[in-house]
């Protein structure tokens, strides 16, 4: 059967009018370098800093560097996967990890790839890893205690809701103890808890996981671990993609504590990627913007003004110390970021005072904001009496005859010293903290021998805990914050001596 050219000619004008073509434009380039974490790629002239990369086979990377004629790359994952010649794809996307409630309880990568074989994190919810600080405007000051569990802390160096305090000490001080124990003091107060773990041993992370689990923690944590055998690209995104899974809860209205454990390592690998990149050393052959690396990360630490909900971000990075010398680079730089410092000292950790806490040198710049009335009345005396003990017990090392106030001092300071001891894992109440504080600010641990202060403690906690007095100024302490009037504990604390 002949067919018409009339009809063929219509045939193809109606396929020509249906035609359509999605024109798509990537910028290709290829990489000319690799090792050791890092590549040179040739030809990205579109690549934007931070942009994310994807290199195949399921390897992704992040610019770092845009020099004239290649741009420099950091590889996450294997970058064993990467050769020479091989392409690579701008995305058009900044680099984002996964955030929302389907963290809580995990242990995941700074990709938010799990680590714990419970199976892939189920969510859809991603923030970019790098945002700008929140502004002044949109905060408002610290004004809400985040207590740790550790009378030493709550009293003399208190941390707030919102603040950046920085826990500094030479290695095996107890700084990872210390976070440890404010994360397990924030079970049923509503706070929820990231534990960012740089470079640590993977064994290391393992048991502080199983630490969380004993103690029922893990429902409010979120543990990101970049471990020391992962590469240093890894080590260096850890702690932006902890506190971006934080902001995710913080602009929700909750109240977060994240923990930097530690930053040093976090400088160091920062350290070895500017340096592969070929960017000048500076002091300590550390990049000149490695003030800028911890910065931009602990101000987005933030106490959010009502209008936004006032969520909350507290940090608590860690630095290790050489030899106990804070004034190096790195110390100096983070404790110039943060609201204090609590400084852990190798002296008083090895002579058993623990948390080994130097009280002269440890300071909150947010101070009595991050305190309840109670502990603020009960703790006024003891910094002045713990250093002036100090004082008094190097001098009295030279001579024998003492005074009577000179002996009353020593004897009020050792006992202070004794109350302020807490072994691992063992936390105060608040309300605990104010009445045995109170007994010793008033006198009423003088003649009891100091070998007897911890067994005085507790038998004192279990009293007040059954007796009808103790319960009464308990509910008062609870409620008002506030010490309760007609001293009470004064009767509390006589029944009690006469009663043991």
């Amino acid at each position: 059967m002949a067919i018409k050219i009339s009809e063929i000619s219509a045939l193809i004008k109606e396929q020509i009018k249906k035609y359509s073509q999605d024109l798509e434009t990537k910028s290709i380039g290829k990489v000319i370098k690799v090792g050791d974490g890092i590549a040179l790629i040739y030809g990205l002239d579109d690549a934007m800093y931070g942009e994310l990369l994807d290199f195949g086979n399921d390897v992704y990377g992040m610019t770092l560097n845009l020099e004239k004629d290649n741009v420099g790359a950091i590889i996450f994952g294997d970058s064993d996967k990467v050769k020479e010649g091989d392409l690579v794809k701008c995305t058009k996307r900044i680099l984002e990890v996964p955030v929302g409630d389907a963290l809580l309880g995990r242990v995941v990568n700074p990709l938010g790839q799990a680590l714990d074989g419970l199976g892939e994190v189920k969510t859809s919810t991603y923030r970019p890893i790098e945002k700008k600080a929140t502004g002044v405007m949109a905060r408002k000051s610290v004004n809400t205690p985040l207590q740790t569990g550790l009378k030493v802390i709550d009293a003399l160096v208190p941390i707030g809701r919102g603040q950046r305090e920085l826990i500094i000490g030479d290695r095996q001080t107890g700084k990872t103890a210390i976070a440890l124990d404010t994360i397990i003091n924030q079970k049923g107060k509503g706070v929820i808890c990231i534990y960012v773990a740089i470079g640590q041993k993977e064994s290391t992370v393992s048991s502080i996981v199983e630490t969380l689990k004993r103690f029922d923690c893990m429902s409010y944590s979120i543990v990101v671990s970049a471990s020391a055998s992962n590469a240093a690209p890894l080590l260096y995104l850890a702690p932006y993609a902890g506190v971006t899974m934080a902001e995710e809860f913080m602009f929700a209205g909750k109240d977060v504590l994240i923990v930097y454990d530690d930053l040093s390592k976090h400088a160091v690998s920062y350290r070895e990627l500017s340096l592969l990149l070929k960017r000048p050393p500076g002091r300590e052959a550390y990049p000149g913007d490695v003030f800028y690396l911890h910065s931009r990360l602990l101000e987005r630490a933030a106490k959010l003004s009502d209008d936004l909900g006032g969520g909350s971000i507290t940090a608590l990075p860690i630095i290790e110390t050489q030899a106990g010398d804070i004034s190096s680079y790195i110390p100096t730089n983070v404790i110039s970021i943060t609201d204090g410092q609590i400084f852990l000292q190798s002296d008083l950790f090895y002579s058993g005072v623990r948390p080994a806490i130097n009280a002269g040198l440890s300071v909150s710049r947010v101070g009595g904001s991050a305190q309840i009335k109670a502990i603020k009345k009960v703790s006024g005396t003891l910094r002045l009496d713990l250093a002036s003990y100090r004082e008094l017990e190097a001098f009295t090392q030279f001579g024998s005859d003492l005074d009577a106030m000179t002996k009353m001092k020593l004897e009020r300071g050792k006992r202070t010293i004794e109350v302020l001891k807490q072994g691992l894992h063992e936390l105060d109440d608040v309300v605990d903290q104010v009445i045995i504080l109170y007994a010793l600010t008033h006198g009423a641990l003088d003649d009891i021998n100091v070998e007897d202060i911890s067994s005085f403690e507790k038998e004192l906690r279990n009293y007040t805990a059954t007796n009808e007095l103790g319960q009464e100024i308990r509910k008062i302490i609870e409620e008002t914050h506030d010490l309760p009037k007609d001293n009470q504990i004064d009767e509390l604390l006589k029944n009690f001596k006469e009663e043991r």
